[in-house]
């Protein structure tokens, strides 16, 4: 099983950012919504918390506060184009370091996340809007994978 002392600090806080960038990047993909999006993010950690026990490497990565440093990103498509390049230095990561299961667990938490946030609020009268639908086809091809 992979742990967090098979990162250095620095990898360990790419591994730590691509969750809340995914949601970020979904949380801003539409106008409204920002604080039921925040608290659907916080309910995915919430989620993922409860299934401790599957992966050592999830629950070690789901036990961090979420974090992510707006004052680097000065627009939408900066925290888009930022946020997606951290997931996919996450990923490349993990996949060096992790199980393939561990892998897939990590891009499985990281795509429920997103997908989370996108059904938090409906917008366009529909409960993920075509925006939100793109950034979670980036964010899937970001990390390896499809958002079905």
């Amino acid at each position: 099983m992979t742990t967090k002392a098979a990162f250095s600090p620095e990898q360990w806080e790419e591994v730590l950012e691509g969750p809340p960038n995914a949601g970020m990047i979904v949380a801003t993909a539409a106008r409204g919504g920002l604080i039921r999006e925040s608290i659907a993010m916080s309910k995915s950690y919430v989620e993922a918390r409860a299934q401790h026990g599957q992966s050592e490497l999830l629950d070690e990565i789901v036990q961090a506060k979420p974090e992510i440093d707006h004052t680097i990103y000065h627009s939408p498509r900066e925290l888009r184009d930022g946020g997606l390049e951290h997931i996919r230095g996450a990923v490349a990561l993990v996949e060096s370091k992790a199980t393939a299961d561990e892998l897939d667990g990590y891009r499985h938490f990281v795509l429920a996340l997103a997908n989370q946030v996108a059904a938090s609020h409906r917008e366009e009268g529909r409960d993920v809007s075509t925006g939100e639908a793109e950034a979670i086809e980036q964010i899937a091809t970001a990390l390896g994978t499809t958002s079905s």
